[in-house]
């Protein structure tokens, strides 16, 4: 009898977190069947439009989880048998509470958006964003504002050292790490009491998945499905939280190769759950609806400081650089073109050891930064660190942050098909237009520098805001 009783539970249980996934749907069709939704407000990215707004839409994962026929999966072996009825009912009146003040929030941002005059700027003590580098920068600012004011993390507590809350701070995945220990000594954002979260963050490591579990030898990638798989599980039947949105609003995060191939193995996750990744890429079945792109940054070293400047631009004798090696299937097609053949546009797969790297990237006007293996490339932000404007060699890249910020008005992004032009490209770019990129790179700096402990608009607040919109972006 008490068998029957628990399998009907469960049926009762995996039925309200199926509506709640339903419910998002519907406003996705109600309000948006001709592409948009009623709230405008977050662009995707993909396209790099370079409007000056950032929209919103409901998402659409659940409909991308049918068309992928992963909807039988969804809520296998992860309903909380352990979670009481009282404690749903609870749930649901502060997830009525929580939704209203997100409502609240939605409607505040799509008022910044229609003001498009916005003569009198928000009241900030510290920053007001303004200028080219942003889409828009008055409707940025009024949503960056209202997180600061209302979001609130849970971070579950589960999991042990050193696969969970805790990653490598220096390294190219050193962003991974620096988010986790952030996020674990954070007093604004973070919250410790669940019922008042907006989104519920997984803090494992996929480097310290790979590093500790993975055998170079043997190879075998099933200790992602494992450690993955045993952690939702772990909390969807602690908690009623995965369950309530089948993961909608809960977030991981990585920068390693791997990270999308980690969230596989819980539908739910790769097709619900809010991704935040360094490997943006959209061929991979990255959404930029519900997921979330963010830089990749090398600290070598582990230490932050002494990376930003570079030299004024009448001394940046050098047009055009390059160094790194021979890998993906962009680089060989700059290689072919343009390794050891012009003194103005520098392209090296290995840089002479009488030549420093970073001086290299402080001397240049641009600074060429093409996709390896991975979309992602940590010369990006290398560049703009050197005050030197990237050039983005990429496909099916999404840009960090780019619901917010303008890249055009900062970058040149050249097509794989236009290598061979490369140097007629930049050489065509005005002096003027270059000096007034070179300036708005130095301002966007201010949204890529790692501080310790962090500081308002840097890249852990940014990444905290990319995260606030996606879950503006799911109403349960």
């Amino acid at each position: 009898m008490k068998q029957v009783y628990r399998r009907y539970q469960n049926a009762i249980v995996f039925a309200m977190a199926s509506f709640a996934i339903v419910y998002m749907v519907v406003s996705l069709v109600t309000n948006g069947s001709k592409g948009t939704s009623q709230f405008p407000w977050l662009g995707t990215g993909v396209d790099m439009i370079s409007d000056s707004t950032f929209r919103i839409n409901y998402i659409s994962s659940y409909k991308d989880a049918t068309r992928m026929k992963a909807l039988p999966d969804l809520g296998r072996g992860y309903i909380g048998d352990s979670v009481p009825q009282r404690d749903w009912q609870k749930g649901d009146e502060n997830l009525k509470k929580l939704e209203a003040g997100l409502a609240a929030a939605r409607a505040l941002i799509g008022e910044a958006i229609k003001n498009l005059n916005h003569t009198t700027p928000l009241k900030d003590a510290d920053y007001i964003p303004k200028g080219d580098i942003y889409r828009n920068a008055y409707a940025f600012h009024r949503s960056y504002l209202l997180m600061e004011k209302m979001f609130k993390i849970y971070v579950y507590e589960e999991g042990e050292l050193p696969i969970f809350h805790n990653g490598p701070c220096k390294n190219i995945y050193s962003m991974e790490g620096l988010f986790l220990s952030f996020m674990e000594t954070d007093t604004k954002f973070r919250t410790r009491e669940p019922e008042n979260a907006h989104v519920y963050f997984l803090p494992f490591s996929v480097v310290m998945i790979v590093e500790y579990l993975f055998h170079p030898i043997i190879r075998d990638k099933a200790v992602l499905e494992r450690t993955v798989v045993d952690y939702v599980r772990i909390i969807s039947n602690r908690y009623p939280y995965w369950n309530r949105s089948l993961g909608a609003d809960h977030v991981m995060l990585s920068c390693h190769d791997w990270g999308p191939r980690a969230t596989w193995y819980v539908k739910q996750l790769y097709f619900v759950a809010i991704r935040v990744l360094c490997n943006a890429n959209t061929s991979e079945h990255f959404n930029p609806k519900k997921d979330a792109s963010f830089p990749e940054i090398n600290l070598e070293t582990g230490e932050i400081t002494g990376l930003i400047g570079g030299l004024h631009p009448s001394k940046r004798t050098i047009l055009a650089f390059f160094a790194g090696r021979m890998h993906g299937r962009i680089r060989p097609f700059l290689f072919e073109h343009w390794k050891g053949k012009d003194r103005d546009l520098l392209v090296y797969e290995k840089l002479p050891e009488e030549l420093s790297y970073h001086d290299m990237l402080k001397k240049s006007k641009y600074c060429i930064c093409p996709s390896g293996h991975e979309v992602a490339s940590p010369r990006i932000v290398e560049a703009i660190y050197a005050d030197c404007v990237p050039v983005l060699i990429s496909q099916h890249y999404v840009l960090p942050f780019s619901d917010v910020l303008n890249w055009d008005s900062f970058s040149v992004q050249v097509s794989v098909s236009e290598i061979p032009k490369l140097k007629e490209i930049l050489m065509g770019v005005p002096e003027e237009q270059y000096r007034r990129m070179q300036e708005r790179v130095k301002q966007v700096q201010r949204h890529f520098v790692v501080n310790n402990p962090p500081k308002r608009y840097d890249v852990f607040h940014m990444i905290i805001h990319s995260i606030w919109l996606r879950r503006l972006n799911v109403q349960i």
